[in-house]
């Protein structure tokens, strides 16, 4: 095991690019998951702060409001938040272990030269399996930033309920035609959230 590139050609140079593309666009979704969870809590960290002093001036609320930490403290923080309470905080950590699993194995597939069709295809189911788990807990947590930003807007059910399928056909839909039909039901993932008090 020396340099990751070589002068030997790889056996699957098209299907090898084609998973590559999958864990690019797998690894985008996964920083936002990241940046909107953060997001989340810093919006509720600055609604708690001034609930607690009105008088304080919106320079103030910020200064106030705790550094950004890494996404499993952002849960852990807003699981202990009042918005967290009405979340369901198991789904969201789901798709943070999956998130985890993108960014540090989720193009770890060996020697480019060497590894062979059948272990790029293996390593693709499971890459797909990850982006599921985190496009379940990215539809809960994008749902609260919708609320938040836009709070007199009603949710986009229809995206709601489309959305895992949307991310899978942007992730895999160039890979779909050599994978296995997912076990997994993508229905599974609409989220309490449409039904609480995150958009009021």
């Amino acid at each position: 095991m020396s340099w990751s590139l070589s002068l030997l050609k790889p056996q699957e140079p098209e299907l090898l690019d084609a998973l590559f593309l999958s864990v690019g666009r797998a690894l985008h979704l996964a920083n936002a998951y990241e940046d909107k969870c953060q997001y989340v809590l810093r919006v509720g960290n600055l609604i708690t702060a001034h609930q607690a002093e009105p008088a304080m001036t919106f320079e103030e609320a910020i200064a106030s409001v705790p550094a950004d930490k890494l996404l499993g403290g952002t849960l852990h923080s807003l699981a202990a938040h009042v918005m967290g309470r009405t979340m369901d905080m198991d789904t969201l950590h789901k798709a943070r272990q999956a998130r985890n699993w993108i960014a540090h194995e989720g193009a770890s597939i060996g020697a480019i030269w060497s590894v062979s069709r059948d272990r790029i295809l293996q390593h693709a189911v499971k890459l797909r399996t990850a982006v599921t788990d985190l496009a379940i807990g990215d539809n809960i947590i994008s749902q609260w930033c919708h609320g938040l930003s836009e709070p007199y807007d009603p949710p986009p059910g229809d995206w709601i309920d489309s959305y895992p399928g949307s991310v899978d056909t942007w992730v895999f839909g160039h890979l779909r035609p050599l994978l296995p039909e997912q076990t997994r039901s993508l229905a599974s993932s609409e989220s309490p959230c449409r039904d609480s008090q995150a958009h009021t």
